[in-house]
């Protein structure tokens, strides 16, 4: 197996292998230059939203440089192409007044046309993850797959696929959070931990509110979840709490021994000191106090 193929499973790569380019006279690879009025937007396109700032700067750049990367399309029958991978360069370079746009032309039917378009997106670092997971059940509903047989296509682990899938039965507000980057995916999956709704959305508008982070927040839902296991173990962390005057000591024998004195009890009075020390030199020194106290 190639190195490619390894990079990205049977990802885009191995799509794009099964539909072999239609090579045109002049052209090199089914490379070729053709008239951007001709090219039709892919129905099966996943990626809905594209930021309007995110083009305006791809399309001056292309401008300046022009078009580096290619798109993909497949000849239709009418004479003209349709987009299969390239959405954002395409209209890009609409935007930036190109007539003419490079392109490597390949034959492809339609569900072969959607999973290169779907699994092209998957691949993208900037794609939130509902995008995502939009993409893995489109992929699963309309082509027919298993998650072992998509985990397979895309090159991503079951439980990955799994996670991201769970996403979706969020309430439609928090999915809205995760789009906008406010909460992460980390977020996400303690969220999905609440069975009730309502629930998620309160400790969801709490997460943005307060700038939970994600440790804080599975902490949060535990104590939702089991609030008994919550209780007792803040009960048990309080009656480990040292006192003022155990602080007082503490902080006196630190002081005393110039190093950091760690005082601990348990919730029946037993505890110990702990006088750590970094090196054979810092020890010396530490039984140097000691011998001072003798004397």
């Amino acid at each position: 197996m190639s190195a490619k193929k390894n990079a990205l499973g049977r990802g885009l790569g191995a799509l794009m292998e099964e539909s072999e380019p239609r090579k045109e006279e002049g052209t090199a690879s089914g490379l070729s230059e053709i008239d951007i009025s001709l090219i039709e937007t892919n129905p099966f396109q996943p990626r809905k939203e594209i930021e309007e700032d995110s083009l305006k700067e791809l399309a001056a750049s292309i401008e300046q440089l022009g078009l580096i990367q290619p798109i993909t399309v497949r000849a239709t029958d009418e004479g003209k192409y349709q987009l299969i991978v390239g959405e954002r360069r395409y209209r890009a370079a609409s935007m930036a007044g190109l007539g003419k746009i490079p392109a490597f032309i390949r034959t492809a039917n339609d569900q072969g046309l959607l999973e290169m378009a779907l699994v092209e997106n998957i691949q993208r670092e900037d794609l939130d993850a509902i995008e995502i997971a939009m993409s893995y059940q489109r992929l699963m509903e309309e082509c027919s797959l298993t998650q072992d047989s998509l985990s397979e296509r895309v090159g991503k682990k079951r439980s990955t696929i799994s996670n991201y899938l769970r996403l979706l039965k969020l309430p439609a507000e928090v999915q809205l959070g995760i789009k906008n980057r406010k909460l992460s995916m980390g977020h996400a999956r303690a969220l999905i931990n609440i069975e009730d709704s309502e629930l998620q959305l309160k400790v969801c508008e709490r997460i943005i509110n307060e700038d939970l982070s994600v440790r804080k927040t599975e902490e949060l839902v535990r104590s939702i979840n089991d609030p008994k296991a919550a209780e007792k173990k803040e009960k048990k962390s309080s009656k480990n709490e040292i006192s003022d005057d155990y602080k007082a000591l503490r902080d006196h024998l630190s002081q005393y021994f110039g190093t950091k004195i760690d005082l601990q009890r348990n919730e029946k009075g037993k505890g110990k000191i702990v006088i750590p020390f970094k090196s054979n030199e810092e020890l010396e020194r530490i039984l140097g106090v000691f011998d001072k106290i003798k004397e």
